[in-house]
């Protein structure tokens, strides 16, 4: 068997699949949702409703802030109660609609059968039209709207979709399932993306630790092909296992043998990532009219007695999950939201899920305890597991010393907070923390600068059209 990967860096953490063999099941829903107008990269959402207003699950209650944004919409069916400010899991204050479920009426046009529907429509608007409506964006972690990256600028095309089923990050689990419970429609997902965009070409990548992964969607892919064309251009691509292999930029390098550079965008060299989750909601937006309401997410730690892969609406309290599950594990100590490397602490548990929550971890204590920091040995291990092929050792002596310039110059903007310099460092030295500040403030300055040449360059037009 083959196996593909990335060419710069990368780490080899143990995997701790240990939820895998856990259907996906229904959460129960809360008595409460909040729902947060924040949950996804761009401009917030704007709420269409207003307090006391009945909705119904699959109703929208907010609409795109910009043109990346996404429409929002009622996971729930039950009244408004409130509109405003709620802290999310770190404790900041985002705009959330509150909706008291009472039942869980869906909009007539959702078909919420279980009959997969594989063909889909000739006209690309009216599907990006669904994709639009439906609120559709990546799954991946990112949670950028996907109607924006099936766009591409004027002058590029997409020569390759690339499907993440790599779910490389350690103990979750839900792509697993998601490929495992419902191949046949994330296959069609596919499909759906791949006309949208024009390519003829699609590959489902999945690491070679989920060998069951592999030969059922081959087997699935292989039966759709035989009924349609639009299957035949789909292939599954084993994957070395190995940290971040499901990175973007990484994903790319691995299936295509091409580098997005600095700063660049993963269609500059003819390809669009997608995640398994975002195309099975592809499928459900498209074939089953069915906006974004719900996601799965994997509820797991060695502490944890039962696992489970959770399909849980949008807005729900993480106490509420913790509460089914039969409360909070007794050795638990810290919870994480995602996984253990690029996962973020939980100090809310009253914060609700959003499109994006992938996990809940629970670590121990022994788990959590971080090792003295001693002196840099100058090893170089940091630099040679960094799969961006950064420098951490040195940017974080520009960090510390507050060179911004110097970061900027050692393209601190291109670390993608993947831990990978911190696993490897033999000196336990920080690096996460202090490149994840670093980029901020990098970040900071190049947005200002970007934002004063374009007022610059408004200013200069103005005078000369006054003239």
């Amino acid at each position: 068997m083959s196996k593909q990967t990335f060419h710069i860096g990368g780490i080899h953490p143990a995997d701790k699949k240990i939820s895998r063999d856990c259907a996906i099941e229904a959460l129960p829903i809360p008595p409460t949702v909040y729902i947060s107008l924040s949950q996804h990269i761009g401009a917030p959402a704007k709420p269409i409703v207003a307090v006391g207003d009945k909705v119904k699950t699959g109703q929208p209650v907010a609409e795109p802030g910009g043109f990346v944004s996404a429409w929002i919409h009622s996971s729930v069916s039950g009244t408004v109660k409130s509109i405003g400010p709620r802290k999310d899991l770190s404790g900041k204050s985002v705009p959330s609609i509150e909706i008291a479920v009472e039942g869980d009426e869906w909009i007539e046009e959702v078909d919420l059968s279980d009959t997969l529907v594989t063909e889909f429509p000739e006209d690309n608007k009216a599907i990006m039209a669904k994709i639009t409506s439906g609120g559709i964006v990546g799954l991946g972690g990112a949670t950028f709207p996907t109607h924006v990256k099936l766009s591409p600028p004027p002058g590029q095309k997409c020569e390759r979709l690339i499907i993440n089923g790599c779910e490389c990050e350690p103990y979750l689990t839900c792509n697993y399932r998601y490929l495992l419970e419902r191949g046949e429609q994330v296959a069609v997902g596919v499909a759906i993306l791949m006309q949208v965009l024009g390519v003829k070409d699609a590959t489902i990548a999945i690491e070679d630790n989920k060998p069951e992964d592999i030969a059922h969607m081959k087997d699935v892919v292989a039966k759709l092909a035989a009924k349609s064309d639009k299957f035949r251009g789909i292939e599954i691509m084993p994957m070395m296992t190995k940290y971040p292999e499901g990175g973007e930029k990484q994903l790319i390098d691995a299936v295509m043998n091409r580098q997005v550079a600095s700063g660049g965008l993963p269609i500059s060299v003819g390809a669009v990532v997608q995640n398994v989750a975002t195309a099975y909601a592809v499928y459900e937006a498209v074939q089953k009219n069915k906006p974004l309401v719900s996601n799965t997410l994997t509820y797991t730690g060695d502490c944890v007695a039962t696992q489970h892969n959770y399909e849980v609406r949008v807005g729900t309290p993480l106490s509420f999950i913790i509460e089914c599950a039969g409360g909070m594990p007794q050795d638990a100590a810290k919870v994480i939201s995602g996984g253990p490397m690029m996962g973020r602490a939980v100090s809310n548990l009253d914060a609700a899920t959003v499109k994006g929550t992938s996990g809940l971890l629970f670590l121990t204590a022994a788990q959590t305890k971080r090792a003295p920091a001693t002196a840099c040995i100058r090893c170089g291990s940091c630099a040679d597991a960094c799969p961006m092929g950064l420098e951490p050792f040195l940017l974080k002596r520009l960090a510390l010393a507050g060179d911004l310039d110097g970061l900027e110059q050692n393209a601190m903007q291109d670390c993608i907070s993947c831990g990978s310099c911190q696993y490897s460092c033999p000196a336990s030295i920080p690096l996460l923390d202090i490149m994840t500040q670093g980029k901020a403030k990098v970040m900071g300055v190049m947005k200002a600068r970007a934002a004063a040449a374009k007022a610059a360059a408004e200013a200069k037009a103005a005078a000369t059209s006054a003239k």
